[in-house]
């Protein structure tokens, strides 16, 4: 995955609460087996005045000639409400989001993010909607969103950080504490050889 550390971008608002799944990639836009392909589907129900002939809403947030190219989209709370689909953040990936900004998120939701190297960002409403169409500078390092002269901080736990600043998926990152485990693993086998029948290495 691309290493997450600093993104500057135009801020997307679509400000609403309990943005779900099916509303980001309705099932019927699934049409891939694989995590390409979905781009086209994102946000159909509401980006397209007619979704089957990709006729697109001038309204959308997504169709603005500024969200050309926008990297940050903005969001209200449980955003990825819903079902658990990971094609919803592979949808977003493909068109290009790295960053999604809302109150607060569906926890699996989150946790695909995560995984797919989009980072979820928590901020509170009022400080998001000053954000709406502004170009925005995302500083995972540092933990801070800016735009302007406002500066917000923004939690993220250890793991989650390390992992997106290194493009990391879980696997890579329990592949980086391999010569620990493997330590560990030896003093077992000296400590309690019963356990392990091929007897110690």
């Amino acid at each position: 995955m691309t290493p997450f550390t600093v993104l500057a971008s135009t801020a997307v608002p679509l400000l609403r609460d309990n943005i779900d799944t099916d509303t980001i990639i309705p099932s019927r836009e699934m049409k891939t087996t694989g995590r390409t392909g979905l781009a086209a589907g994102l946000f159909a129900p509401w980006r397209y005045s007619d979704a089957a002939a990709r006729v697109p809403d001038p309204s959308f947030a997504l169709n603005q000639p500024q969200a050309h190219g926008a990297q940050i989209l903005l969001g209200g709370a449980n955003f990825g409400c819903g079902s658990s689909r990971e094609h919803a953040v592979w949808a977003l990936a493909e068109h290009g989001i790295r960053c999604v900004i809302a109150e607060s998120f569906a926890p699996i939701f989150r946790g695909n993010c995560l995984r797919n190297g989009l980072l979820p960002l928590i901020l509170p409403g009022d400080t998001i909607a000053t954000l709406a169409w502004q170009p925005v500078v995302v500083d995972l390092a540092a933990q801070t969103v800016k735009a302007g002269d406002a500066v917000h901080g923004f939690a993220i736990e250890p793991e989650p950080k390390e992992m997106l600043l290194g493009g990391l998926d879980a696997i890579d990152l329990t592949l980086k504490a391999l010569p620990a485990i493997d330590a560990w693993t030896q003093a077992d086998r000296l400590a309690r050889p019963w356990v392990y029948p091929e007897g110690p290495r």
